[in-house]
């Protein structure tokens, strides 16, 4: 089992890169984000996945941190996505966003993938619902958020948004009722949390 890789990133295809390590060049293929991400000639870590179908030859499949990989695993569980489904759906949404899109029953987002349709999207949210947490969905988005950025600037949009649905979340709400109602504050990009929270709470009493 090939756990991960690392070496030089030494060729970028369509959907693939070529990893050199050893004296051996190992082709992964990886969602679009970490493929445009990725500079040739650098050294990269791309943590894998080796499948061996039926009928076909093993292919290795890559991400930029295990927790993405997790998800990966998570999809090609759902019954009707296999690996080449799994690394469409992460192509156009990221594994974090995943999370919510799963948890706010967000199945628009999910069948923009391609060869996945609203019905696929549905099935897909309805067997990894439980598998997701809304804390534990925050805490990812914000670890990345933290680790990308360059300065201390103040909360972002979605981070005040974020904020509200955990507030609501504590109150005894359902993290896709709570997401529902936040997402449906208009000019919450402008708002300060306690005002998200508060026609969010508005928003509750129309369901």
């Amino acid at each position: 089992m090939i756990s991960y890789i690392r070496g030089r990133l030494s060729e970028k295809f369509e959907e693939s890169l070529i990893v050199e390590t050893g004296g051996i060049g190992y082709q992964i293929q990886v969602p679009f984000s970490l493929l445009s991400e990725a500079v040739a000639g650098e050294e990269i870590q791309i943590y894998t996945y080796l499948h061996i179908g039926q009928d076909q030859a093993p292919r290795l499949y890559g991400f930029s941190s295990r927790e993405d990989l997790d998800v990966f695993k998570l999809l090609i569980g759902v019954n009707g996505i296999g690996p080449k489904g799994a690394i469409g759906v992460l192509s156009v949404i990221s594994p974090d966003d995943l999370r919510f899109a799963v948890l706010s029953e967000d199945a628009r987002s999910i069948s923009k993938a391609p060869g996945i349709g609203i019905k696929t999207a549905k099935k897909l949210i309805l067997e990894l619902k439980d598998k997701f947490k809304l804390e534990d969905a925050f805490e990812q988005k914000r670890s990345h958020e933290e680790g990308r950025a360059d300065s201390g600037a103040g909360a972002s949009s979605q981070d005040k948004r974020g904020e509200a649905v955990q507030a609501l979340a504590a109150l005894g709400y359902s993290a896709s009722e709570a997401m529902k109602a936040v997402n449906q504050v208009k000019g919450a990009g402008e708002m300060e949390v306690e005002d998200i929270l508060k026609a969010a709470l508005r928003q509750m009493a129309l369901f």
